[in-house]
């Protein structure tokens, strides 16, 4: 298998499939990574779904917000860390290579959003954009979901924070700069690592990292607030670019900052240990130690409030190396600050009955 092709290496059963099996990636064709090269003999495969409902919600006191949109499940990005491969064994599916190569896309999100945020009892608090699977991958450059649901924020002045790894967002940098005049929307680009070897064997489409800051520079220059997300950070293989990550987004003019420290949920485990010992055999027994030295022996620890940072010695140390980069760098720590006062219904076309009821 050619390095960097897919992020995971094979296609084993979801955890409710009854019967087990395993496809690797020399079985199946592969794509070459955001367009470039010649196209495939099978390509990637994108199937919509309808859906009456668009706002995911929760109440981890581990995240920022408490709502979200996801416009596509999967993410052909192919992220082999990615926490959201698991959700695809509820569709059947494999959180490996099906994760990345069968993406289920949501066109009536917008349509979904608009009835949503028309009904009498919502209350207005800031929503994420992309906090599952990226809003901007590969799909939504012939799809524009994502951009559909903007509109339907913009219209309604409501807040909203894109998390993304694509330069794919500058598309929308129309109406995001329009929102951002109102305090009404910011961005947080993720940048994993300045290597673009580890990035392609890694994030194998994604936008490379070296667009990703340039990303930060472009939206700031729109007047857009950009931070940065220096996740996740993995013992032993990107740890040691941290500070090199936030002096990178604090000259492109980032005005935030936040990390995470890699986490392994369910089938990501076996995933991410196959990837490694593919990519880095000489290495991949340290990283997987180093991990479980965060994790109390574990390569995962589900736990609210540890989760996200880890603990023991390690974990500490990453947490003050964080510390001292972004305060020496002048970078504000966590979530942009939006406003959510502004909100207003949605029109729905049925304003003109209220006058005779």
């Amino acid at each position: 298998m050619a390095h960097g092709v897919r992020g995971a290496s094979s296609n084993r059963s979801g955890r409710f499939e009854r019967f087990k099996a395993e496809v690797t990636a020399d079985d199946l064709d592969q794509a070459p990574r955001d367009g470039e090269g010649p196209e495939p003999a099978q390509r990637t495969s994108v199937t919509p779904e309808v859906t009456r409902t668009i706002l995911a919600r929760n109440d981890s006191p581990d995240i920022p917000f408490d709502r979200s949109i996801n416009p596509y499940r999967g993410c052909e990005h192919g992220c082999i860390y990615c926490f959201a491969r698991p959700s695809h064994a509820y569709l059947g599916m494999s959180p490996g290579l099906d994760f990345e190569t069968r993406i289920i896309s949501k066109p009536h999100a917008a349509a979904a959003l608009r009835r949503e945020l028309s009904r009498s009892g919502y209350q207005c608090a800031v929503v994420a954009l992309g906090a599952n699977t990226d809003p901007y991958q590969p799909a939504e450059r012939r799809l524009g979901i994502s951009r559909s649901v903007l509109a339907v924020l913009e219209e309604c002045a409501h807040p909203v924070m894109v998390v993304t790894k694509s330069d794919l967002v500058l598309r929308d940098a129309d109406i995001l700069e329009r929102m951002a005049r109102s305090n009404l929307a910011g961005v947080m680009v993720s940048v994993t690592t300045l290597q673009l070897d580890l990035a392609r064997r890694m994030e194998p489409r994604a936008s490379t990292p070296k667009r990703r800051i340039e990303t930060i520079r472009l939206l700031r220059e729109r007047g857009i607030p950009a931070g940065v997300l220096a996740s996740p950070m993995i013992p032993g293989l990107n740890d040691a670019e941290l500070e090199q990550i936030l002096e990178a987004a604090a000259q492109a003019g980032a005005v935030s900052a936040g990390y995470i420290l890699l986490r392994l949920p369910l089938e990501i485990k076996d995933l991410f240990s196959e990837w490694l010992r593919e990519h880095y055999p000489m290495r991949a027994r340290r990283i997987l130690s180093l991990i479980r030295a965060t994790r109390a022996g574990r390569l995962n620890d589900p736990q609210f409030g540890t989760r996200m940072r880890g603990t023991g010695p390690w974990a500490g140390l990453l947490r003050s190396r964080f510390e001292a980069a972004r305060r020496r760098l002048h970078l504000p720590a966590g979530a942009i600050e939006l406003d959510t006062t502004q909100f207003r219904r949605p029109r729905t076309g049925l304003e003109q009955l209220d006058l005779f009821t």
